[in-house]
């Protein structure tokens, strides 16, 4: 586990992109924090490092957005909404979790046992540290 503080969201960013280096196809990193703890500018920074050229923005109410211009693909999820909710496809999040492509999960927690089969490479907490400083805690 290392812990590491960053000052700006650019340091956030290359936080990122260096985990990203070490990832491959089928690999899951689960991103948790608090709202406005810098989840989104962490899976930025990885998504850019691994080729991805258009806006990263967060899929808060779209729950995934799929990112296919980059070195290879990647998916990035946003579960907070999931929670309490019944009667979602229960294919959702197998589709974004394929062997083909790089997936980072935000709010892992509100996903329940679907996340059970992933690959996960990394845990990644951020915590808000006031301004634009953040403690980001990485576990792989």
């Amino acid at each position: 586990m290392a812990a590491t503080e960053t000052g700006s969201p650019a340091e956030t960013e290359a936080l990122a992109a260096g985990l990203a280096e070490c990832l491959h196809p089928g690999d899951v990193v689960l991103v948790s924090g608090e709202l406005g703890a810098g989840k989104t500018t962490f899976v930025r920074g990885a998504a850019r490092a691994l080729g991805v050229q258009v806006p990263v923005t967060s899929p808060t109410f779209t729950i995934a957005r799929r990112y296919e211009d980059g070195n290879l693909p990647v998916s990035h999820l946003d579960l907070f909404r999931l929670e309490g909710l019944d009667g979602e496809e229960p294919d959702l999040l197998a589709d974004e979790l394929g062997a083909d492509r790089v997936a980072f999960v935000e709010w892992p927690e509100h996903g329940g046992p679907d996340l059970g089969a992933a690959t996960v490479a990394a845990h990644v907490h951020l915590e808000h540290l006031g301004g634009d400083r953040r403690r980001v805690i990485i576990e792989t």
